[in-house]
């Protein structure tokens, strides 16, 4: 069912663009301000989203619904994709013995763990990239 979206539904560009910006500060002041739970302060503003989507745009509820789970779909997917293959490199590693020496590489730069958590997650990508590379064989 298409929905011919209002872009200005308020009357006045300044005032529309509060209201599209009213979820975002619900969630950021419910991380913020109040201190809840990421889980929960994304859930009160996934609730925000739908409540300015429906009465001020004028969203059909059915349509909001929809993109509702098209949205959490399209981001927790990808998530679970990338934990999902992070877990099967842990064991693969872990099975080969190369975990081990990871474990060796990490703390001959740093013994300070707050810095190895920081290395492996800027390094998270050629981490996650790099076993591909090793496993094909020399020419």
């Amino acid at each position: 069912m298409p929905w011919p979206q209002n872009y200005d539904p308020l009357g006045q560009p300044w005032l529309s663009t509060l209201a599209a910006f009213l979820p975002l500060a619900v969630l950021l002041g419910c991380l913020g301000l109040l201190r809840i739970k990421a889980h929960l302060s994304a859930l009160i503003g996934l609730a925000a989203a739908l409540l300015a989507a429906i009465w001020i745009f004028g969203m059909p509820a059915p349509l909001a619904d929809i993109s509702a789970v098209y949205g959490i779909a399209y981001g927790l997917l990808p998530i679970g994709w990338i934990i999902l293959n992070v877990i099967f490199l842990y064991n693969l590693c872990s099975q080969k013995g190369l975990f081990k020496t990871l474990q060796e590489s990490l703390t001959s730069i740093t013994r300070d763990r707050r810095l190895q958590v920081l290395l492996v997650a800027f390094c998270f990508g050629a981490f996650f990239e790099g076993p591909p590379a090793l496993a094909r064989p020399w020419p």
